[in-house]
């Protein structure tokens, strides 16, 4: 039996404190008039999505606990100088950008093997990392053993992401410092979405979402984006050159069409009204017109969300490479996958995805599965 630390009997009190609220406040709502039923079935409704969201942070990846979380790996050394963000003059074009809106700074294994393998696939490259719950104008990191090891690479850069700095010269300056924006319901998923517009547009280069397993450099796809499935664009992957019009097209639908009550609206019904409107088409396929390009699903989302148990299951050596040919980056669906337990040990796709393009974080991930079952004996 697996022993339940102080955080977790707490985190276990606040779920268990929450259905008592409910019941007072079903109480309350059906004394008063029928149409308050609807408040209450919202107010259900976003505390499960936010339990939800904030879970995929809270469980260990793929429930693989780790072992000592802040070890030091070797080969550490000082965090670069960071970019300033609200400046004038962009990083040189082809970096690569990751980024964490949340105040979590406890990096998962895959949040780890993204930053690695886009880290190995793009040596010229900085790999940029930007993270909301690092402390400002503090150069030391959490003690974290992904921290440490994402260090080892000389091209990664850990930096603190302030939004206000981030927003400021765009139409998405005023629209973050409205007070009612922390209330709605999908605001952390929408931040998210709003950064990466943002980021793309004041500096270029890459974004990827900390889900992501990279398979070849992607510097050449540019001015581009991913179809995930029919007619329907996503923005987990993004590469564009700066200050480009399409991104100031988001930038502006962002705000005059803003709805954060609609699962979506922001990033991948964005990017497709967008693009529709850029290329005048009603139906999306692999394209490319005035000059941006939607990428055929192979290339960035070779697993369909549907389909995300594939990446559970085992492939031969053939079919891996088969599978993953044509493909630059592959996509975990994180959202759908993270409370899937991955068997470290197998030829399951994901697996060998870790074992190839992310081999540090992969030989992390075996230690602690090692170490938790000599303990288990």
């Amino acid at each position: 039996m697996m022993a339940v630390s102080g955080e977790q009997a707490l985190a276990g009190e606040r779920m268990l404190r929450m259905p008592s609220c409910l019941l007072k406040l079903t109480r309350v709502v059906l004394s008063h008039k029928p149409w308050a039923l609807f408040f209450l079935i919202f107010v259900f409704i976003s505390f499960t999505y936010h339990k939800f969201y904030w879970g995929i942070w809270e469980d260990s990846e793929n429930r693989l606990p780790t072992y000592d979380s802040s070890a030091e790996i070797g080969c550490a050394h000082y965090v670069t100088s960071p970019i300033n963000i609200a400046g004038e003059s962009p990083p040189s074009a082809g970096n690569v950008f990751f980024v964490e809106t949340s105040e979590q700074t406890s990096p998962s294994y895959l949040f780890s093997c993204s930053a690695e393998s886009a880290a190995r696939t793009h040596p010229e490259s900085r790999v940029v990392v930007l993270m909301k719950g690092l402390a400002k104008e503090n150069a030391s990191l959490p003690k974290h053993w992904a921290f440490s090891l994402l260090r080892c690479f000389p091209n990664v850069e850990i930096q603190p992401l302030n939004l206000t700095e981030l927003f400021s010269g765009t139409p998405l300056a005023q629209w973050y410092v409205q007070p009612q924006r922390q209330q709605e319901p999908h605001f952390p998923v929408i931040l998210a979405d709003a950064a990466r517009i943002v980021l793309m547009w004041k500096f270029g280069g890459i974004y990827l979402d900390t889900d992501f397993i990279v398979l070849k450099n992607l510097q050449n796809l540019t001015n581009a984006l991913g179809i995930q499935d029919h007619d329907v664009l996503n923005g987990a992957f993004l590469s564009f050159k700066p200050k480009h019009k399409f991104m100031e097209l988001c930038m502006q639908d962002f705000v005059e069409n803003y709805n954060p009550w609609i699962w979506g609206h922001q990033c991948p019904g964005l990017l497709t009204r967008v693009f529709k409107k850029w290329c005048n088409i009603k139906t999306i396929e692999t394209m490319s017109c005035q000059g941006v390009s939607a990428l055929a699903p192979e290339v960035v989302y070779p697993i369909p969300w549907h389909h995300w148990k594939k990446l559970f299951e085992a492939v031969s050596a053939s079919e891996f490479h088969q599978l993953l040919k044509k493909t630059y980056a592959v996509h975990i669906w994180n959202k759908l996958s993270h409370g899937t337990k991955l068997v470290i040990h197998s030829q399951a796709l994901l697996a060998q995805l870790y074992s190839q393009f992310c081999p540090a974080t992969y030989a992390k991930m075996k230690e602690d599965y090692e170490e938790l079952s000599r303990r288990a004996v």
